[in-house]
């Protein structure tokens, strides 16, 4: 891997010890008597394994990859939209409502806020985001460290025994 490869992984591992999250714009309401517009903004982070584990099985049922998305034209990012903007925008809730509470009782209005509110740009931004860092190598260190530390496994000088 080159340096810069290492870097970008690097500092994905910093944010997600951190657990820094993308702050990014929910709402946007124009009032009368303001020059600008008032901005409700939610901060996504990177939800837990059970998070993580509903956002993968909605992603899998849109059938679409993540370099496919990449290299969407504005037609097909309009298209793909269309066909799974309710999809996305509950992805995007899965990360803002990470614990099961606010799962349960706030996931489907911050999933209408967020189809509702939130800009095509910052929808198809956030959503390659969050996709490429899905993947499963932050679990490889972890399954090697399980398999080194397995109790049931022999060890070296209970092998010509077995005892």
């Amino acid at each position: 891997m080159d340096d810069a490869t290492v870097r970008r992984i690097q500092m994905e591992g910093a944010d997600a010890l951190l657990d820094a999250g993308v702050d990014v714009p929910i709402l946007r309401l124009r009032l009368p008597l303001r020059k600008e517009p008032l901005e409700l903004r939610v901060t996504m982070k990177r939800p837990c394994l059970s998070g993580q584990i509903l956002i993968a099985r909605t992603y899998l049922q849109m059938g679409v990859t993540s370099d496919e998305m990449w290299t969407f034209t504005e037609k097909q990012q309009m298209e793909f939209l269309a066909k799974h903007g309710k999809a996305i925008s509950r992805m995007i809730a899965y990360t803002i409502c990470r614990n099961p509470f606010s799962r349960k009782f706030l996931l489907r209005p911050i999933a209408w806020l967020v189809c509702n509110g939130m800009s095509n740009d910052h929808l198809l931004g956030v959503m390659k985001r969050f996709v490429s860092l899905m993947g499963t190598d932050p679990f490889i260190p972890i399954i090697k460290s399980a398999e080194r530390a397995n109790p049931m496994k022999l060890r070296k000088s209970q092998e010509k025994k077995g005892s």
